[in-house]
């Protein structure tokens, strides 16, 4: 079973499709005559979308939300009923967007939640009080199953219809509703420590990096402190990379119409592709992946079954078409370095090879800090190609894996892509928030495709398995995930600036550049704050640039070698050696600390 279609049959789905039709009524009340479109239940809520007389104000949700804790308190039974295309027509006669829907059900085209659909639905309805909707489902018993204390309105924003720009723009209310009271209250909670840990604002006032309108949308510009906590994450992930047994290759930004062609991105990808250059009368594409041309380089020799597994590891940038509104900082863009290692290897080391990238990245994660992972499996979908008996072999391969490393992970059955199945490495941050990162990619597909080949111990050619894996997804959304993850306090071995010297007077000055230099020499990233301020305000500047380490110098400091430290979290271990400092922060750095 999908995992989505594991909480589309939970009590807490139902919970929120039900209030979702609950807020539907309330609105509806205060204006009537309103139009209605579509409210579904989605991840960690509901909403509905209306057409209204005017905008929505903080007080209308107000008083929306207290009128859907009266329909709760009613204990209203959610009633289903079967109707026919003329039935509904008539029962939703002054709703032109329940109308549209009703035209699609009919013809077996979309749901009533506008998603497509492959065969004709029954058309039902369900009714609570005096609230009729066109809807398939699934419902709680009766408007008593929902908290009235666990719901609560969050937000209107702006929704065309059908997602289309050229229809008309409706209200989208967002709720959200939950088992009790204390769940919300700790979804709350997350939500503005999410809002305190947005790596956008951080990005802004730690000076990381920026997204400019002259440059384009989704085009991410590396500040100095960014591009530095950057080159540590990457001289990090070569050295890893070269230890394990990894080729590094570099390869091109675009490629012939030909090369997406074979692979199949045109087929299969193309609306995620930036439309092609002409060359010389040639049509070029800025690369959407690197693996075509990780193949060719695989297919630069003949290989024998001795050369293989072959690693190839590069971080390539590639480059796709996200539309402007799902673009979003550092985490959804348009260029971004992508991570990637593709794995060429024989029938027989399949089980080893999935071993190794496996345990790989669950040690390059938590080296980045991440020790709380799941994995999701998934699985050989409907539509599918490739021999069956390889889909089984490396289904069974990543799933014994999976066991043999003990990773807790979720069978998605049918989650696979087409071209073979795979396994998702999702790490918790801070806050116990998800987030997809590593991925360990099946491909049967491509090698097929592009007729790639070894010879055997038999002298005869064979077919290699192609793995692809991507580890930290793409440095830009890493980055992201960091800066909220730590909130911008970076471990002390990725932090830009490690230590700031802060001079209590002008005549500190000189001691304090000495002290700058001997951290220098021993290999720290320090800066000596020279500005004529005040002691307190420099020390709360490094503070509100998360700066681990301040050093605070004075006559008392000079006389004994010593440097008065401070961190960043406050507390005040007071003088120490200098010498002493510098060990301890090494012992840090080693540690990941």
């Amino acid at each position: 079973m999908a995992v989505k279609e594991k909480y589309e049959e939970s009590k807490l789905f139902r919970i929120r499709h039900s209030t979702a039709h609950v807020m539907a009524q309330a609105v509806l009340e205060k204006f009537p005559g309103a139009k209605y479109a579509i409210g579904p239940a989605i991840d960690e809520g509901f909403y509905y979308d209306f057409d209204l007389p005017r905008s929505l104000t903080p007080e209308d949700l107000t008083e929306i939300e207290e009128r859907m804790r009266q329909i709760i308190r009613g204990k209203f039974p959610f009633v289903r009923k079967e109707v026919s295309a003329g039935e509904a027509r008539k029962l939703f006669k002054d709703q032109p967007y329940k109308l549209e829907l009703i035209d699609g059900l009919e013809a077996g085209g979309f749901d009533e939640n506008g998603e497509p659909l492959f065969e004709k639905p029954v058309i039902s309805t369900f009714t609570h009080d005096q609230f009729t909707d066109l809807c398939r489902g699934p419902h709680v018993q009766n408007t008593g199953e929902i908290d009235s204390s666990a719901i609560k309105l969050m937000s209107v924003a702006g929704a065309y219809w059908r997602g289309d720009e050229k229809r008309p723009m409706l209200q989208r209310i967002y709720g959200t509703a939950w088992y009790n009271k204390e769940e919300m209250e700790q979804y709350l909670w997350k939500l503005e420590e999410a809002k305190r840990r947005d790596h956008r604002k951080i990005g802004r006032d730690l000076d990381l990096f920026s997204v400019v309108e002259e440059i384009g949308a989704g085009l991410i510009l590396w500040h100095p402190k960014g591009a530095m906590v950057r080159k540590i994450t990457e001289d990090f992930w070569m050295n890893e990379h070269e230890k394990s047994g990894y080729q590094f290759v570099y390869t091109p930004h675009i490629g012939k119409a030909s090369l997406w062609e074979t692979s199949g991105h045109l087929g299969f990808f193309k609306e995620n592709m930036f439309s092609p250059l002409d060359i010389e009368g040639q049509s070029y594409y800025l690369k959407p992946m690197n693996c075509p041309f990780h193949i060719y380089i695989y297919k630069s020799q003949l290989r024998s079954y001795r050369d293989l597994p072959i690693r190839y590891a590069e971080k390539g940038t590639v480059y796709r078409y996200e539309r402007s509104g799902v673009l979003h900082g550092l985490l959804r863009v348009r260029g971004f370095t992508q991570d990637d290692a593709h794995h060429f290897c024989r029938e027989d080391q399949m089980p080893q090879e999935i071993d190794f990238v496996l345990d790989f990245s669950l040690k390059m994660l938590r080296a980045f800090g991440f020790s709380d992972l799941k994995a999701y499996l998934s699985t050989k979908p409907a539509k599918s190609g490739g021999d069956p008996a390889r889909w089984e072999a490396a289904e069974a391969a990543l799933e014994a894996s999976l066991k043999r490393y003990n990773v807790e992970y979720e069978v998605d059955e049918g989650g696979g892509a087409f071209y073979g199945p795979k396994i998702d490495l999702k790490v918790h941050d801070a806050i116990g928030r998800e987030w997809q990162l590593s991925t360990i990619q099946f491909d049967f597909n491509e090698p097929e495709f592009f007729d790639m080949t070894y010879i055997g111990e038999d002298g005869q050619p064979h077919r290699p398995y192609m793995v692809h894996r991507a580890l930290l997804g793409s440095l830009e959304r890493f980055f992201g995930v960091l800066i909220e993850h730590y909130a911008g306090a970076f471990p002390v071995w990725r932090a830009p600036i490690q230590a700031v010297v802060i001079p209590i007077a002008d005549r500190h000055l000189e001691y304090a550049q000495k002290v700058g230099d001997s951290l220098k020499a021993a290999g720290l990233r320090v800066s000596v704050d020279e500005r004529s301020e005040r002691m307190n305000a420099k020390i709360r500047d490094a503070q509100n640039q998360k700066v681990p380490y301040m050093l605070v110098v004075g006559d008392k400091e000079i006389e004994n070698n010593q440097v008065a430290l401070r961190l960043r979290g406050g507390e005040n271990p007071g003088p120490i050696a200098l010498a002493a400092f510098i060990d301890k922060a090494r012992q840090d750095i080693e540690e990941k600390i």
